[in-house]
Order: structure tokens, then sequence, then C-alpha cells
């Protein structure tokens, strides 16, 4: 009889645990909106080394992407307490003049969020409902919401069209000497 206890409080624990497996849920357990990069010029993907992006008054100022990593989208965490974020964008680009923190760019979610029951194997989490989406266009051209609704689906909800320019290092900028540019029709 003093062994029955422990057998039942054992037979609990496994059926409890077995029951807890993740075959029925998503990946992603989190509703993060996926930002994707675009050339406002062209519309097609870009992968951009000179960024960083991070969290507007965010507890430690968090840094989501950090300069010297190419990337082409990063996901951008919601306040689940809160009814607006916004996230800045820096160019870390001095070679160009782009370092300038004058030259920031924003971007702000106006939402509502409600907490939302998956499933038996996912649990709750919260979904996001964007109302209002702004802004500024210093190197930023546009952002698209792709979706308003931000659920745990792993797809792009927004898009981000950069003006970027793109540089032939085959292709001189100027002569070197513009004084006496070389040609080479010309003949001595």
């Amino acid at each position: 009889m003093r062994f029955l206890p422990v057998i039942t409080v054992m037979t609990l624990l496994t059926a409890a645990f077995a029951g807890c497996n993740t075959s029925g849920c998503l990946d992603n357990q989190n509703s993060l909106p996926l930002a994707g990069f675009y050339a406002s010029e062209t519309g097609a993907p870009v992968s951009l080394d000179s960024l960083d992006i991070g969290g507007v008054g965010a507890v430690d100022d968090s840094l989501l992407l950090k300069a010297g990593r190419a990337a082409s989208s990063v996901y951008l965490p919601l306040r689940s307490q809160k009814d607006f974020t916004e996230f800045f964008v820096h160019y870390a680009y001095p070679e160009q003049g782009l370092d300038d923190p004058a030259l920031n760019d924003t971007i702000g979610f106006t939402y509502a969020s409600e907490p939302y029951f998956a499933s038996e194997e996912c649990g709750a989490m919260y979904r996001y409902k964007v109302s209002r989406l702004d802004y500024t266009t210093h190197l930023i051209d546009s952002v698209v919401l792709v979706d308003s609704l931000i659920t745990n689906v792993d797809t792009e909800r927004l898009r981000i069209y950069f003006k970027v320019a793109t540089i032939n290092p085959e292709e001189p900028e100027e002569p070197e000497n513009p004084d006496n540019p070389v040609n080479p029709t010309d003949e001595p």
C-alpha cells in the first residue's frame, strides 16, 4: 500500500508530460510581425548590412538588429501591455555620411492586443490588430502593412522600402584628375 501513491503520482506525471507535445503547435509561439527589406526603386528584396534597429523606449534600449550583419528582414516585437510600440532605424554608414542621428527613421504601430487561446499544445498568446502605422521618410521610402492582424503564423506582415543606391566597383565615380581626364579616343 505504501507504494501505491508513488505509482499514482508517477503515472499522472507521465500522462501529463506525454500530453504536452508540440506536434500540433506551430514553431513560432509568439505573435511577432516580420518586416522584410525591399529596394524602393525596383521593389526587389535587399539585404542590408549597415542598419541598427531597436525599440524606442525599450528596457535596456534593446537592439534587434546590429550593423555589420547583413539582414533582409527583422522581427519587431510589440508590447502586449501597451497600445503603441515604436522602433528606430539608424544607418551606420559613415562613408556616405549616413550615420547622422538626424537621419534616423522611426516606425510606429498603434494596435489593440487581445489574448488568444490557440490550442492545448500551444496555449495562450497575444494577437495584435494594427489600426495605424506611422513612419518617417529619411532613408525609408515607404512601409506597407501586408496584413493588419499579427498572429503567430510566421509570414511577412510588413514591407519596408528603403532608398538604396548600388555602386558598381568597376566604374569609377569620377576621373582621377578632373582637370585632365583621360579619354582613350583622343589621339596625341
